[in-house]
């Protein structure tokens, strides 16, 4: 999944002429531990590094001068191709070089620092103008999805051979001034001779020089013949390329209005037939065996060709092992299930003892040891009731990032993703009694249980939150109602990105670094986090890493919004090697299974099953100890299953239900409610004190779309600085730093090798001082 390594190490790169965006050179990568470092050749151009096995001087000479041949040879023997508009750069010694970017991280090692110098200029100022192009292309309206390497590639390849046509016609052009130049000469000499002797060998001389003026301009105008031949040619597969991709945008267009112009209708219609709408389910009903898209929610059933190519996304989890599962107190009937994992629902959660399974009580589901000192605020205004036009900002989006798409307030919630985030601490009590648990199996059922729970807070927030501006913090001081302590900052806009700490009176830490990668696909929303969420027991050193599934938001342009939580979460233990596999099983129309369904299994080191986790990731979720596993008979799709026979399931977790009136208030929970509640002493770049964000919550969305624009351009303004002084620090030979994040840094971690963003300390000893001249002015 990634390569990882510690280092590689370089001898003589080509050093750029000032102001060239091409940058070359050997370079040693680190590949494995049983190759250790491996020699590489390393082409930085146009944002992209790309590196290549191995090659010869001969081969090296051919690329310098640009031959054809070899470039194509080059293209494709590349080993690899690394994107620094998304890619974290930086420096471990005197010598590293550490490039990350989408979740894989690169080692490379140049020989001096002088020599790496070289490279980490290029690197940085190559990624700011890969960042400033990209920000152009998303700013346009009009732009289309960039276009692939391989068509990039050919269409870099046609322009080279263009202009080395055009270099050909400059030289012919250039010779036959010259040949012309002494073709006069002569003629004049011819005039003034006397002699006849001379004059016949002036007369030689002016027919050699016609006759090489007679062979250039053939040359000029074989060359202008070739030249018009391989134009033509090219411009009219250009031009049936420009109209195919303007004919399919314009349909493409026209559909999505339509859509957009049923959609209207039909909310008109609702409108007009209160008494229909009031006889409509809205909301899926808590009973387990009912589907959880009933009434509007449920897709179409016309759509469900559409619905089953979602499901295919996941096809991975197919690979997951069959289980079926026997609670022990039942010897003839056996439940079943179609998936990997039964509910086991034939225990009763309240008969749970301490012998067979959490030492600590997980029935206490109050969710508060302590009464919280302060009286937090149950709720908030109201959200209005504002009309907007979807087609004239959705016609736009179509396959674009949802962080690079100008949206108005009214799409969003009034908090930002870094309150989202800190919302998983909802159910933080869940850690508080796996810190006290002996048994590390159990504590791997609480920890797999508080990692499902924060996905209960999504299942009616379909608004978007706030995307945080560059250097944007968040902090949740909950040290003396709950005992923890928690601080977000946003440390990467492009791609955005921030970095989470946790630490708890209680026991445990928890740290996570969130890059969240989204696209508008036109009929639904797809959010993939990447980044790995640690979590540290202080008394027994279990170090816990998961990473976060994909959410999907449906029925984008038609219909009522619902969202879906789809995918795999391996759960590792890496002090003990034990493993908690989940499965998030997606939503299906024809499926017979309970909605919104999770199971899973808790492993030891060796691979033996010991619990089960059944439930769904909206209500609640259960575990049984396993007493004995057999092989059992094969399944519908073929497979052998695993028969496992448990004691009844116990309640690990169960969901706390919304305030009243939550509806009204963006379906918000009691911890949400409370996030954006001013609070004297937070820094000055705390979301808390974001003007566009509180405008929305108090209900002046149009105040808010303007402070909003405001805030962004103002934060544009601040990257083209940025990127000005990075161009000006390599021209003059200058090391140019960059951004860096005020209370988090880029540390290599010990456990699992990647490099991430970690808390350096002195948020709260900088607060209880109320010292904040560092802080940069970003509202």
């Amino acid at each position: 999944m990634s390569e990882q390594g510690k280092g590689s190490a370089s001898t003589s790169a080509a050093a750029p002429a000032p102001g060239s965006d091409t940058y070359k050179g050997w370079l040693f990568k680190w590949t494995n531990y049983l190759k250790g470092y491996q020699r590489r050749w390393f082409v930085l151009s146009n944002g992209l590094l790309s590196y290549y096995r191995s090659v010869d001087l001969c081969f090296m000479r051919m690329c310098a001068q640009g031959n054809d041949r070899t470039q194509a040879e080059m293209a494709h023997t590349c080993r690899g191709t690394i994107n620094l508009a998304t890619a974290h750069i930086d420096t471990e010694d005197a010598c590293n070089i550490v490039l990350s970017s989408g979740g894989r991280t690169y080692h490379l090692k140049a020989s001096t620092e002088v020599e790496r110098q070289r490279w980490v200029t290029a690197l940085e100022l190559a990624k700011a103008k890969a960042i400033r192009m990209m920000n152009d292309q998303s700013d346009d309206s009009g732009d289309e999805e960039p276009a692939s390497q391989s068509d990039r590639s050919e269409i870099q390849g046609t322009l080279k051979t263009l202009v080395s046509k055009l270099d050909d016609l400059s030289t012919c052009n250039d010779l036959i001034a010259k040949h012309g130049a002494a073709l006069q000469r002569s003629l004049s000499e011819l005039e003034g001779l006397r002699v006849p002797v001379e004059g016949g060998e002036k007369i030689k001389a002016v027919n050699e020089r016609a006759t090489l003026f007679r062979i250039t301009s053939n040359a000029m105008i074989n060359a202008c013949r070739d030249f018009l031949d391989l134009a033509e040619t090219h411009s009219r597969r250009w031009q049936r390329a420009l109209q195919y991709e303007r004919e399919q945008r314009t349909h493409l267009e026209e559909t999505i209005e339509q859509l957009a112009k049923q959609h209207n209708s039909l909310e008109r219609a609702w409108r007009e037939a209160p008494t229909l709408a009031a006889i409509t389910p809205s909301a899926p009903t808590a009973n387990k065996g009912e589907t959880c898209c009933q009434g509007s929610e449920r897709p179409l059933k016309e759509e469900a060709s559409d619905e089953d190519e979602d499901t295919e996304y996941f096809d991975a989890m197919e690979d997951s092992p069959a289980f079926i599962t026997v609670t022990a107190t039942e010897n003839t009937q056996h439940r079943r299930s179609q998936s990997n994992l039964s509910g086991a629902s034939g225990g009763h959660p309240n008969d749970w003892n301490q012998d067979d399974h959490v030492s600590p009580s997980c029935n206490d589901l109050s969710g508060k040891e302590l009464q919280p000192r302060r009286q937090r605020r149950t709720h908030i205004p109201e959200k209005p009731n504002y009309s907007l036009n979807l087609w004239s900002i959705m016609k736009n989006c179509i396959g674009k990032e949802l962080s690079k798409i100008p949206m108005p307030v009214n799409f969003n919630e009034p908090l930002s993703m870094l309150q989202r985030l800190t919302e998983d601490l909802e159910y933080h009590e869940l850690l508080d009694k796996a810190a006290r648990c002996d048994s590390s199996l159990e504590q791997m059922c609480l920890v797999a249980a508080f990692s499902i729970s924060s996905y209960s807070t999504t299942v009616h927030r379909t608004a978007k939150p706030f995307n945080p501006l560059l250097g944007e913090t968040y902090e949740l001081d909950r040290l003396e109602e709950f005992g923890y302590r928690s601080l977000c900052e946003q440390v990467s806009h492009h791609p955005p990105a921030a970095a989470h700490h946790v630490i708890s009176q209680r026991g445990w830490t928890l740290w996570q670094e969130i890059t969240i990668a989204s696209k508008f696909r036109g009929k639904y929303l797809s959010i993939m986090p990447l980044g790995a969420i640690h979590l540290h027991f202080h008394s027994s050193g279990n170090h816990y890493v998961w990473r976060k599934v994909t959410s999907t938001v449906h029925n984008i342009i038609v219909g009522k919004l619902w969202i879906d939580q789809s995918g795999d979460i391996e759960i590792v233990n890496h002090r003990t090697k034990e493993t908690c596999q989940l499965k998030f099983s997606p939503y299906s129309y024809f499926s017979r299974e309970v909605p919104r369904k999770v199971t899973g299994v808790v492993a030891d080191s060796g691979g033996q099953a010991h619990y089960i986790l059944s439930g769904t990731w909206d209500d609640k979720i259960e575990s049984a100890k396993i007493v004995q596993s057999s092989r059992g008979g094969s399944g519908s799709e073929g497979k052998q299953k695993t028969v496992y026979q448990t004691l009844s399931p116990k309640l690990l977790w169960k969901k706390y239900p919304l305030p009243e009136n939550a509806e009204n208030m963006y379906h918000f929970s009691a911890l949400a409610l409370t996030l954006n509640e001013p609070e004297d002493g937070v820094g000055l770049t705390d979301s808390r004190l974001r003007p566009d964000q509180r405008l929305m919550e108090a209900g002046r969305w149009d105040e808010a779309n303007s402070e909003k624009q405001r805030l962004e351009e103002k934060q544009r303004a601040v990257r083209r600085r940025r990127e000005a002084e990075a161009s000006d620090a390599l021209d003059e030979g200058r090391e140019y730093e960059g951004y860096q994040p005020l209370w988090f840094h880029q540390r290599r971690n010990s456990v699992t090798g990647e490099t991430n963003f970690v808390y350096k300390g002195g948020y709260w000893e900088t607060k209880d001082r109320q010292d904040w001249s560092m802080c940069p002015e970003i509202f």
